[in-house]
């Protein structure tokens, strides 16, 4: 039952890059955004994500408890978009339709860095299908926890367990930008894992980004710009973004518990009302 969630409810099939092979146009966004109204519409789906962060208003009738705070459950899963999936705060820009299957989309941070800051960094950092880093990228981190018992690992997966099939999902989210600064944000402290109190944890999750946005959501990734995703997650994410070293992403990617060397894709924001929850 585990391998066959796995497949089925991956947080993003789809990785993201630079380089974008056709760019959709705003028609074809727009149809996908029809067709997961039409794949949604009537079947009980709970308020999806990312979305808007400044829109606080939404339809979506489905409720579940908020999920406890992730001091209290065990991170199961880190990975990162290119990108920002979410927009708000610090992370407005619309970075295009890219190639509407999740890479080249997204939303940039907001703010200018300095020519040093943006200097090339001599290293390929992720390299997959649709290209690598660079110094001025964005990136969406998640920080998912579960509380199921488990062990962190590669994919959602991980976050799942035989032995309770509807465990509560949160997910602290930060925004980063890429920076060729060694004196930035270390991205290997920022994502270490410990156990804290008999949980797995995350310590270095940010707290000087700005009070989190909560919201009941869902997962995401671009396998769902077409169809609902089935699980519940309770976000909170972060309106500031933080500079992180480029070289410790490189790092990071060359050897994580979670299998990741490279960036996932950006579902679509989600801003139909019906699959949208009030933000209180």
């Amino acid at each position: 039952m585990k391998s066959a969630l796995t497949l089925a409810l991956s947080l993003s099939a789809i990785t993201a890059g630079a380089a974008i092979a056709a760019e959709a146009t705003d028609e074809d966004i727009a149809a996908q955004r029809a067709a997961l109204a039409a794949a949604t519409e009537g079947a009980g789906f709970g308020p999806q994500s990312p979305r808007d962060l400044s829109v606080v208003t939404g339809d979506n009738t489905r409720v579940f408890a908020k999920a406890p705070a992730h001091t209290e459950m065990n991170l199961c899963n880190i990975h990162f978009h290119e990108n920002a999936e979410h927009k708000g705060g610090q992370f407005t820009t619309y970075a295009g339709n890219g190639d509407g299957k999740g890479a080249g989309t997204g939303f940039k941070y907001d703010g200018t860095l300095t020519e040093a800051e943006l200097a090339p960094y001599d290293g390929t950092v992720g390299a997959g299908k649709y290209g690598d880093l660079q110094p001025g990228d964005t990136i969406e981190l998640h920080y998912v926890h579960t509380t199921a018992q488990v062990t962190p690992g590669p994919t959602l997966g991980a976050c799942l367990s035989e032995a309770i099939a509807n465990p509560q999902l949160r997910v602290e989210a930060q925004v980063f930008v890429l920076v060729n600064d060694d004196a930035a944000l270390d991205f290997t402290q920022a994502a270490r894992v410990e156990v804290v109190d008999g949980l797995h944890q995350a310590p270095g999750i940010p707290t000087d980004t700005g009070t989190p946005i909560l919201y009941p959501g869902s997962t995401t990734g671009p396998s769902f710009n077409e169809a609902g995703s089935p699980l519940q997650v309770t976000w909170s994410v972060r309106p500031e973004v933080a500079k992180v070293s480029i070289r410790s992403v490189e790092t990071w990617l060359a050897d994580n518990v979670f299998d990741e060397d490279h960036a996932h894709g950006v579902r679509n924001l989600v801003v139909n009302p019906a699959l949208l929850s009030p933000i209180n």
